[in-house]
């Protein structure tokens, strides 16, 4: 099936499908069955017949058969009346026909049957073949002694074959007719299942349209799952655009000013490479913050879990190499199975700049630590440096705690919008190594 079907055309068809499956199955078991049950009572009939012939069979002192001229079945009186019958004396080779068959030439052979034991069976012959039911028994005769006899009841097949044809049309129009019924009863119960996704569909064409902000009605349990994911995708994309527009904005207006003082100072060319220095530096942070908001990854819901132990030891390989001059020891502590739903490029971003920082101030030693706990993610990086003198203005922009050690002054800044686009916290502190410490916390997805 191709996948341009909708889902309506797939149930329905398949549905179809199942249902004349069904319909037939049982309709060719039922008309079998009857069939079955027809042939049964044609034979038991015949077997009637038999018996009927039986008792009026009498045998002459010599042996010889002797059959009356009327039976109370009246078919087997009349002329080609479709019910034929025939006695076999065995033991004088006499054949005896019922009057029915003068003219029809049914195939009354004499079969080979047991004595005692009845021989039902279906012959070709006439227009529509012939049902017969065969007897064989030994009979006393008056004289004394016993002659077998062989009887033979004949019934053509057309009332049987019409018997079957009528049912079999009865059977098939109402199967049909309910097969009918079926399939509109169930293009009526599709449509009421399938209505939720119709109404889902139309409230996505508003939002696109402009006519409404998410998915606002509410549906069955199997399709929560599926509007909340899309109301978070919606969310997390507009959060994304308004950084973009905000970074934007942002740098428009913040730039201004260091163009301003580039712009000035052309009138005073003997200051102009510090001035140009300097200004260039400042606008180097501005980009770098504005990008790492603009970057921040913001819900991570359809984020595939990582493992963070790779990420701290990457991290602390990178910087063990840059710290290399003042033998820094980096130590992590993190289960090696730990993984948790974020966007990797901000995991790397979060440890990188909060890491790095402690690698900047620290005297030799860092310590890196995750962890979950009450479905929560925790990380501590610790140092044993000077310490945080000021945890609220070192989180803006430009702020350094010294400006001896070089750097851009947005770290902790980044870091801060990074994690609070996750919904998380971040706090400033003194560690048990005497410097700083950060402590993070991310809820789960």
């Amino acid at each position: 099936m191709t996948p341009g079907y909708s889902i309506r055309a797939r149930l329905l068809l398949g549905a179809a499908l199942v249902l004349v499956a069904f319909l037939a199955g049982v309709g060719l078991t039922v008309q079998r069955a009857h069939a079955d049950s027809v042939r049964d009572v044609h034979f038991s009939r015949l077997q009637g017949t038999v018996y009927l012939l039986l008792a009026r069979a009498e045998l002459d002192d010599n042996g010889v058969l002797v059959m009356p001229a009327a039976f109370s079945e009246p078919r087997l009186s009349l002329p080609q009346s479709g019910l034929y019958a025939a006695i076999w004396n065995v033991q004088r080779n006499e054949e005896w026909r019922s009057p029915s068959s003068v003219g029809a030439n049914p195939p009354l052979n004499r079969p080979d049957v047991p004595v005692g034991e009845w021989q039902n069976d279906v012959l070709p012959g006439g227009a529509h073949g012939f049902l017969a039911a065969s007897y064989a028994v030994n009979w006393a005769a008056s004289g004394g002694g016993t002659h077998p006899l062989v009887l033979s009841v004949l019934e053509d097949r057309g009332e049987f074959d019409h018997e079957i044809a009528v049912f079999a049309r009865t059977l098939w129009a109402w199967l049909g007719g309910a097969g009918v019924l079926l399939l509109v009863a169930q293009t009526l119960l599709l449509q009421w299942g399938l209505a939720p996704l119709a109404r889902v569909a139309a409230e996505v064409r508003r939002i696109e349209g402009g006519g409404q902000e998410k998915i606002e009605g509410r549906y069955p349990t199997e399709l929560t799952p599926l509007t909340d994911n899309l109301n978070a995708l919606i969310q997390q994309e507009r959060e994304r655009q308004g950084r973009y527009k905000e970074a934007l904005s942002y740098l428009a207006h913040s730039l201004k000013t260091p163009l301003a003082v580039l712009r000035n100072g052309l009138g005073e060319p003997q200051q102009l490479p510090g001035v140009v220095r300097e200004q260039v530096a400042r606008m180097d942070d501005i980009v770098q913050h504005q990008l790492g908001r603009a970057r921040a990854g913001g819900a991570a819901r359809f984020a595939p879990p990582v493992l963070l132990a790779p990420v701290l030891d990457r991290v602390r390989n990178a910087l063990t190499k840059v710290y290399a001059d003042k033998g820094l020891v980096i130590l992590t502590d993190c289960e090696p199975d730990l993984t948790w739903r974020i966007d990797e490029g901000d995991l790397f971003e979060i440890l990188g700049n909060v890491m790095d920082n402690a690698g900047k101030w620290s005297g030799s030693r860092v310590t890196a630590r995750a962890w979950r706990e009450n479905q929560q993610l925790r990380l501590r990086v610790e140092d044993d440096g000077p310490g945080f003198s000021d945890t609220e203005s070192v989180l803006q922009i430009h702020v350094r705690g010294d400006e001896r050690v070089p750097g851009h002054g947005v770290g902790l800044a980044v870091v801060n919008d990074l994690v609070a686009s996750h919904r998380g916290t971040l706090k400033l502190g003194r560690g048990d190594l005497g410097g700083a410490r950060v402590d993070i916390t991310l809820p789960a997805a």
